[in-house]
Formats: structure tokens, sequence, C-alpha cells
């Protein structure tokens, strides 16, 4: 078995003043390794015993950030079974892509001083091209085989959202959109479905991105909920035969800017009162009420009402029991969120192959914790969802402006 003494005068004499410590912790966390895996192989090194479940198949590097520096261990492999030492952690796919987008935007010399702070930080300093290289070919593969997969089956539900991110092009930094789309199939199941970088969000932009996921496989669309962007309105019409929501929160925050400041409480709670309502037509008539009661002291608001009543009482067509969550895109909000959280750390990427690097391995890790809970949505009524043509009143997508 491994000897349970430091052989401290050879490590003095294999290492300076400065690096002694950061020695010593190496050797330690060597020797728990060592004891670790003999444990589970039940036999030390070269011993022959009867309780020996499995043999020995070399090391893996792996660096260790302390405050003593980057220590470097070897971690022992098996050849049947794994063995990982408790005092790491594994490291998520998505930390390996900030990692490879910091050190992409580091070798380029297009780093910030934030990005040359996490670089020092993370031990990254002298980090060749080719190490950056082969980290970013292993990340690609994954997230562009999730991003690419093929999707089969219905999809009833699509939500559609951008967040906005900077990028360097051309020696100049540009905002680009970064688009997310989710959707939820027939079984209940919430999916991401696709990312789709551009500079904008035009008709085109959204049109290319909403056929592609078509020629993916998605199909069955039977409402796209979405904020009320003029392009990927009309997108929405010329590649799907769906009906829209309009995003009930987005809504409320564009209805509220068209009255006055002391009486947005009131006009919000007289708006809320329609979302409660059983059925669409008790929902518009709760509506047009608010429309008719405000219109003399808020004209605006009641033209936006009218012209935008159809769009966000959408939802109600559709089974009571999908409504909570078909009625906004909260849920993409939130995941919106975790996108920026982890792009903010970047500040600006580089390149767009970075970008789809670093947020496909974000989507990708969140779409498979998706999978390991429960349905997102009840299935009893998704039988009947599919088998009922959409009304055609609720296909009609208003030109209201945002």
């Amino acid at each position: 078995m491994t000897e349970d003494r430091l052989p401290l005068a050879e490590l003095l004499a294999k290492a300076g003043d400065g690096d002694f410590l950061r020695t010593i912790a190496e050797s330690v966390m060597q020797l728990l390794m060592e004891a670790d895996v003999e444990g589970m192989i039940g036999a030390g090194r070269h011993e022959r015993t009867l309780e020996r479940a499995t043999y020995r198949n070399g090391y893996r590097d792996r660096s260790l950030d302390t405050r003593l520096g980057s220590l470097q261990l070897r971690i022992p492999k098996l050849r049947q079974g794994s063995y990982f030492p408790p005092f790491l952690e594994p490291r998520k796919l998505s930390e390996k892509a900030l990692v490879a987008v910091i050190q992409e935007a580091w070798i380029s010399g297009v780093s910030t001083r934030r990005v040359d702070d996490l670089v020092q930080a993370m031990g990254l300093s002298g980090i060749g091209k080719s190490t950056v290289s082969k980290l970013c070919k292993d990340i690609d593969e994954r997230v562009g085989g999730f991003l690419d997969r093929p999707l089969a089956g219905d999809w009833p539900y699509l939500w559609l959202d951008a967040t906005y991110l900077k990028q360097r092009e051309g020696g100049r930094i540009i905002s680009v959109a970064a688009i997310i789309a989710v959707a939820v199939n027939t079984d209940g199941k919430r999916e991401i479905v696709g990312l789709h970088i551009g500079p904008s969000e035009a008709e085109t932009f959204w049109s290319t991105f909403l056929k592609s996921l078509v020629r993916r496989g998605l199909s069955g669309v039977k409402l796209v909920i979405s904020d009320a962007h003029e392009g990927l309105k009309a997108a929405i019409r010329r590649v799907f035969s769906a009906s829209w929501q309009r995003c009930r929160v987005h809504w409320m925050r564009n209805a509220l800017s068209y009255v006055p400041k002391a009486q947005q409480s009131m006009a919000a709670a007289a708006m809320r009162q329609a979302f409660i309502q059983p059925d669409r037509a008790a929902a518009s008539q709760a509506l047009r009420h608010v429309a008719d009661q405000l219109r003399d002291k808020c004209p605006k608001l009641g033209s936006f009402i009218d012209d935008s009543e159809t769009d966000v009482l959408a939802h109600l067509d559709f089974p009571s029991q999908h409504r909570t969550r078909i009625h906004s895109t909260n849920s993409l909000e939130r995941l919106n969120k975790e996108v920026k959280r982890r792009a903010d750390v970047v500040g600006i990427f580089p390149n767009e192959s970075s970008i789809i690097r670093l947020i496909g391995a974000v989507l990708l890790e969140a779409n498979d914790e998706w999978q390991t809970q429960n349905r997102y949505m009840q299935t009893e009524p998704m039988a009947e969802l599919m088998a009922t043509a959409t009304k055609p009143e609720t296909v009609r997508l208003s030109t209201a402006a945002a």
C-alpha cells in the first residue's frame, strides 16, 4: 500500500523556496488520490490480492487553481469504472466554454482589462493557441450537435425572444441579437430548440431562423408566444399557420406607458380583471370596459387596447390547464437572464463563434436539467388540442406597434 509519510527531504531537493509549498500541496493531493484508488481497486500498485476489483490505466492531467498557484495533478484512471477525486468539482460544459471564450479573446489581443484579470485569476497565463483550439473543437462539436439536432413529433407551443450581446467585428464593437427558441412537445416536455445570432431583428433574420427550425423537423405549432416585434410578427405569418400570443407582461408595460403615473395602479388592476376571466368573450368585454372608461382621459390607451386586444387574449382559445404557461415569455426571460449573467463575464465577444460556443453550452446544460424535471404541461388536453383546428380569429396578427 502507499506510504503514509511525505518524503520532505526529497521535496526540498526538488523545489526552490518559492515552489516548496505548492510542491507539498501537489504531493499531498496526489497521495490522497492514490490512497482512494487503492481502496477502490482493493490492492496497491503491483500487489496481488484476491480482493482486486480492477486495474490502473494511466493518468489524466488536471490543474487546480489555489492561493499557492496552479497545482498540476495527475488523476488516476481505471480500466473498469471511473475515479474522480472528491476535493475537485467536475467542470461543466458551460464553464469550459467560458474559459475557452476568455482564452480566445486573450490570445486574439482583444480582451479588456476585466478579461485580463479573469485570465490571470484562472491561471491561464501562457496558454497556447493549440490548447485553445483543442478545447474549442470539443465544445463546438457538442454544442453544434445539440443546436442542429433533428426535432421529431409535434410542438404545439413555441416561445421566441432575443437578447443583445456585444461582439467585435472589423475593429468595431457591434450589438448582435441572440435569438432563443423554446418549445413544448405533445408529451408536455419543454426543450430549447434553437439559437441564432444576427445583427438585427428584421423580418428576413427571423424568417431565416424559423425556416431553419422547420427544416429540422419543427411541426404542429399551434401558438407562438413572443413580444410584438414587427419583423417577428411578419416572419410568423410567413412561416407558420399558427396563432400568435403577445406576451402579456410586455403588453401591460406598453399599455401603462399611455396612462398618467398617478392612475397606473388603478388602470393595471382594472386590466388584470380581464385576464382572470374564464373565456375570451368575458375577457374581451372586460378589456373593452376599461378602454371605454379611460378613453377620454387616456385616448392612446383606448386605441392601444382596440388594436391589440385580439393578440393579448389569444391564449384563452387554448386549454385552460395550459394558460398560465402560454400567456407570456416569462420562462424564456428567466433563461435569458442566465445567458446574460454568463455573457457579462466576457463582456465583449471576439467573434460570433465564441457567442454560439458559450451561449450554446449554457442552453445545453439548461435543456439537460429540464429533462430531469416533471412535465412542463399537462398532457391530457394535448390530444384534443392537436385534433382541433385553431380558430380563425386567433390567427390574425395585429399591426399595432410594440
